[in-house]
């Protein structure tokens, strides 16, 4: 059995920043550059303007979605075995089956899996069959049997097909045979002329002459002239006799169906129950496109491994993949606060009180001697300027500003221009709804109860921001009732002028925010002036009012 590769996916959160994928990607380039293991970058939502901006500046792909990381049928360990078209033998077929030390054996056309045949079904072409016509009812190519009988085509289309008649060893005298050979019949016969003869008189379909016997011209050419196939074999009357039936094709005793079969993306929890009801060892596997891909059995199914997840940028629950809980968590990657996030067993989980996970991706590279490439330099220090909002962030440590300029030399970029064409991308309205504009960087939380939303666009363009003012204004009740959110809040946040308009709707939800940053009741706007972070500035201080 081909035991199947481990891959991991290293992932940031479900609404993910440009620090969320860049990091992803770095660290999984990393770790491939280390170990020489199969890491690979995921993406858990919709990648945003400014992400993907700097994704097509340094020409690197996005990472593929990956909804989830519950047990699928794909990550168990499939038994890939190889099958046989419906054609072919049951000899053959069983032959393979020793081969591969398999009870069961898929019959696939074209790629697509036409039926199964098990030992119990070639048992019973043994041990049940006692119709003299099954070979003709079976429509049994002359190949397989000469293939069966181990021998040799003397006259005749192999390629055709036994279709009509019965089976009959001619061992009788030539007035017996004249009794029970019938015309189209197979006659399996020895070395005796006149049988051979009376075969060929009688006009059967096929001669099975055994031993090996001589059969004279003559009969050959008569044979050839009523397109009589004849067939040389080494084995004695009473052998041919009992091999005969082997040459059957496998789909005249295959199971068709309706078959139990699983698909790759199948959900491991969704198929429990029908493995359990039903008594089979092994479960056919197709692809999406439903081609034969393999079996699982009921002992694979109960060593399924979990799929390997590294969590970048977040190490809370209700912002990670769904179905992290069935994941085997080898790694945290973070800056944020501790959060819920339980595993298994011992990890390797690394947070430090910097502003971008980014900042932590670049340091493991330079302790674990890992050439950054002009590339990889690039992405994280992009993520350093989008999180640290170009170091203007109260988040923003020495460390980051230090790792960015390191990055920013080696990718070749400079940083103010940088910032500048990402912060324009990302807050760039063309073709975007309200609703896109809202929720592109939107998070939400739970303090005393009060569910409530937030949601931030980060501009260095004044204009552009009062165009997403004018937007936002007659949505965010829409949105809010959408989120069945008590409360929702956006930050127009200028990062030239390290201020922030807030938006709020929602009953009551100015005043735990005039309470929280002491503004006069009637101020309209709400500018809050050195409020960049909602992380570190806005969140604590409005859980703060509310828990009050």
């Amino acid at each position: 059995m081909e035991k199947k590769a481990r891959k991991v996916y290293v992932i940031g959160h479900k609404n993910p920043d440009t620090d969320s994928i860049c990091s992803a990607i770095a660290y999984a380039n990393l770790k491939r550059e280390m170990t020489g293991r199969e890491y690979t970058a995921k993406r858990a939502g919709q990648i945003n303007e400014e992400t993907q901006y700097v994704l097509h500046k340094f020409h690197v792909d996005a990472p593929r979605l990956l909804t989830n990381v519950k047990l699928q049928v794909k990550d168990m360990d499939i038994h890939k075995i190889k099958g046989v078209e419906p054609g072919v033998s049951i000899k053959e077929t069983w032959e393979l089956m020793k081969k591969q030390s398999v009870k069961t054996i898929p019959v696939i056309k074209e790629g697509e899996l036409v039926g199964l045949i098990s030992t119990g079904d070639i048992a019973k072409s043994y041990m049940d069959v006692y119709d003299s016509t099954i070979l003709a009812k079976a429509r049994t190519q002359y190949k397989n049997i000469i293939q069966t009988l181990d021998g040799e085509l003397i006259t005749g289309n192999e390629h055709g097909y036994f279709v009509k008649g019965k089976v009959a060893v001619g061992a009788s005298s030539t007035d017996m045979m004249e009794e029970f050979i019938q015309k189209d019949d197979l006659v399996i016969l020895g070395n005796r002329y006149e049988s051979q003869a009376c075969a060929v008189e009688i006009d059967a379909s096929c001669l099975v002459v055994c031993q090996d016997a001589e059969i004279s011209e003559e009969l050959i050419r008569k044979a050839e002239e009523q397109s009589i196939v004849i067939i040389r074999t080494p084995h004695d009357t009473f052998t041919a006799a009992r091999l005969i039936n082997q040459s059957i094709p496998v789909k005249y005793f295959m199971s068709k169906g309706p078959l139990t079969v699983f698909r790759m993306d199948d959900y491991v929890d969704d198929i429990k129950e029908q493995m359990t009801k039903k008594k089979f060892r092994d479960f056919p596997i197709l692809d999406r496109h439903g081609n034969f891909k393999g079996f699982i059995s009921r002992r694979r199914f109960m060593d399924v491994s979990k799929k390997q997840v590294i969590l970048v940028d977040h190490n809370e629950r209700s912002q990670a993949v769904d179905g992290i809980e069935e994941a085997e968590i080898q790694e945290i990657i973070d800056h944020h606060r501790l959060g819920n996030i339980e595993t298994m067993g011992p990890v390797f989980f690394r947070n430090q009180p910097v502003g971008c996970t980014a900042t932590i991706v670049g340091q493991m590279y330079e302790e674990n001697g890992v050439e950054l490439t002009p590339v990889m330099a690039g992405l994280l220090a992009s993520a350093i300027i989008s999180d640290t909002l170009l170091f203007r962030s109260p988040t923003c440590t020495m460390v980051d500003q230090n790792m960015a300029e390191k990055l920013a030399k080696i990718a070749g970029i400079d940083l103010e221009e940088m910032a500048a064409e990402m912060f324009h991308a990302g807050s760039s309205l063309k073709g975007k709804s309200p609703q896109e504009i809202c929720f592109q960087d939107f998070k939400q939380f739970n303090v005393n109860d009060k569910v409530f939303g937030v949601g931030q666009i980060n501009s260095m363009n004044k204009e552009e921001l009062k165009e997403i003012r004018e937007k936002l204004l007659k949505y965010l009740e829409e949105a809010r009732k959408e989120q069945k959110l008590h409360m929702v809040y956006f930050m127009l946040t200028d990062i030239l002028d390290e201020s922030t308009e807030l938006l709020c709707c929602g009953p009551g939800a100015r005043d735990p925010i005039i309470e929280a940053f002491e503004r006069p009741e009637d101020e309209d706007p709400i500018i809050l002036k050195g409020v960049v972070s909602r992380k570190k500035q806005l969140i604590p201080a409005l859980a703060g009012a509310l828990q009050q």
